[in-house]
């Protein structure tokens, strides 16, 4: 299995923007990479995926704000959030899957407040 490492969270202003990226230990080339999120009481929800050679994929809560993508010669996935509000404050987790195949990263922490 690949180890992912996520980072770039940190605090922003809202209508601000945060570029997530997510760094894997081997090749991520045959996987879906996802991004996904975790609020304080709240279950663990998609937000983004893009399968290898296909297009992404975005839940309608991030549609025309967020957009995911992957560099697989980087061995990479990144997140960019723009017009980040304060409904996106979350612990954001990268995911590599295939057939029998799912890996998480550790998380990264989104805070979006005045």
């Amino acid at each position: 299995q690949v180890q992912l490492v996520e980072s770039g969270g940190g605090w922003v202003q809202p209508g601000g923007s945060l570029r997530l990226s997510c760094e894997a230990s081997g090749s991520i080339r045959r996987y879906t990479m996802g991004w996904y999120r975790q609020a304080p009481g709240k279950q663990r929800e998609l937000v983004a995926l893009v399968p290898s050679g296909r297009g992404p994929h975005y839940a309608d809560s991030v549609k025309g704000r967020f957009s995911i993508s992957r560099d697989d010669d980087k061995n990479a996935a990144y997140l960019q959030m723009n017009t980040l509000k304060p409904e996106d404050t979350a612990v954001y987790y990268c995911n590599a899957r295939y057939p029998f195949y799912n890996v998480w990263g550790q998380g990264t922490q989104v805070t979006v407040s005045s």
